[in-house]
């Protein structure tokens, strides 16, 4: 008989979700973790980053606050104080993610490096441990590039940024994606002198339309944008020696060109599973394609050859994927259509669904909306007007995909990624009662118009009269 009916290896987001709903279903279950509880996001990643950011917004509101009449000294930053802040963040939330909480869930919690020696067996501490079941939610870490000279420079990822003791002065950032443009947009709110360095464009992933006013607004903000050029040698400084001949001295470099998955130490040969670069390989239920007996979830997992997506978000839905597969044996599998993303620069950038490109490239019949955010009355009020709604839809009026640039997109885009899951066509959202005024409205007006040529239409119009002349 197994020892456990389920075995979960890591204590982020996906394996924590998974050991929370199996212990309180009564199951007996192993949590083993090597680091800390909580894994990436708590300890330096969603959680510090965005305390960190809600501090720059503070300090860009104060310098800002001119604009509504209301003068106040420039801000003042005490980097301890800031410091304090972020890791009051991870300390209020921490206790949901303790070792103490699961143990009273009813799980068997060990800090400790598991690995497979079997299919069906892990050694803990020199304990081999069997199970009817495994999770390996392992996780990923930050990706360093082979740059020549840069193993002879200090530098900093997103797992040592938020413990560095001063401030840094001038940071230097190798990387346009999420964690490379927040971080920009941050310390550049909080004062410090930033340049980024992106070998292609920022935000690659997005769309361009939305992409070109977010990089107006971080130069506004006071960061250096190096696009479209790789680095060549990193010299101590550190010095940034790039592609194109240029050269930028800072005090601190943040590496943040993307994660890799933690599929070293595993024992994963022994476990009979198989996996690649991109992860441990699964089916679209993130079940393993070569042990049956393993699932793979949140970053580690490459489900179907689609490659991992590096969203705490992602790491939840999976684990419910498994849950549904694994506990009660019902068919369920991933399904990225209605897969939101976000980031949370200043201003936020969301998207879900396809993006233009992506809905023209798989040969959809498309149209367009857009509404710009000057035309909102809440942004108006705000004085904000920065960005856009931008719908993707069929001919028919379903929507496909949504992207949204503006302050507090990432609350806005949840309502399309339900439609898109939904299949709703923008009819549903058009009709909607949103309270007013909310920079929600935006999103409705931006269905609403889909419609506005249909409505005001010559024929249209003509009925309307006709109508107008009966009793």
């Amino acid at each position: 008989m197994a020892e456990f009916d389920l075995a979960v290896i890591g204590a982020g987001a996906a394996g924590l979700s998974v050991t929370a709903v199996a212990a309180q279903l009564g199951l007996k279950v192993l949590l083993v973790e090597r680091d800390r509880m909580g894994g990436d996001c708590l300890n330096s990643g969603c959680v510090p980053s965005k305390a960190l950011l809600a501090a720059a917004h503070a300090a860009a509101g104060a310098r800002a606050a001119g604009r509504f009449g209301v003068h106040l000294p420039a801000p003042k930053i005490d980097w301890d104080e800031v410091s304090a802040h972020v890791a009051n963040a991870i300390a209020a939330i921490a206790p949901n993610d303790s070792e103490e909480r699961f143990r009273k869930l009813g799980a068997t919690v060990l800090k400790a490096e598991a690995r497979f020696v079997a299919p069906d067996a892990i050694l803990v501490e020199g304990r081999r441990i069997t199970a009817r079941r495994f999770v390996i939610a392992a996780g990923s870490r930050p990706a360093v590039p082979p740059i020549p000279g840069l193993d002879a420079v200090p530098y900093l990822t997103n797992s040592s940024l938020f413990g560095i003791p001063g401030p840094p002065g001038n940071l230097l950032i190798l990387g346009g994606g999420p964690i490379g443009l927040e971080m920009a947009s941050a310390h550049a709110a909080l004062g410090w002198e930033v340049s980024l360095v992106e070998a292609a464009t920022i935000a690659g992933r997005e769309d361009p339309e939305l992409v070109a006013p977010l990089r107006e607004a971080l130069i506004e903000g006071g960061v250096r944008l190096f696009e479209g050029t790789g680095v060549a040698a990193v010299e101590p400084g550190p010095t940034l020696v790039l592609a194109n001949g240029q050269r930028t001295t800072g005090t601190h470099l943040l590496i943040a060109v993307g994660r890799r998955p933690n599929l070293e130490d595993l024992g994963l040969e022994a476990g009979d599973i198989r996996a690649s670069a991109a992860g441990i390989a699964t089916d679209r239920g993130l079940r393993s394609l070569s042990n049956r007996l393993v699932y793979a979830v949140g970053d580690i997992a490459d489900p179907a050859g689609i490659g991992p997506r590096y969203f705490t978000h992602v790491g939840s839905y999976h684990a419910g994927i498994v849950i549904r597969r694994a506990l009660f044996r019902l068919p369920a599998r991933i399904d990225y259509r209605a897969l939101p993303r976000a980031l949370y620069t200043e201003p936020e950038l969301a998207q879900v669904g396809l993006t233009e490109a992506e809905a023209r490239a798989a040969g959809h019949d498309v149209r367009v909306i857009r509404l710009p955010m000057a035309e909102n009355d809440r942004a108006i009020a705000e004085g904000d007007t920065r960005g856009l709604v931008k719908l993707v839809a069929t001919r028919r009026g379903r929507l496909i995909g949504a992207g949204i640039l503006s302050r507090a997109a990432g609350e806005m885009i949840g309502l399309f990624a339900l439609a898109i899951e939904q299949r709703l066509k923008l009819s549903v959202l058009a009709g909607m009662i949103l309270p007013y005024p909310t920079r929600a409205e935006a999103a409705k007006r931006a269905a609403g118009a889909f419609y506005a040529p249909a409505l005001f239409s010559a024929r249209t119009r003509g009925l309307a009269r006709l109508l107008a002349r009966l009793p």
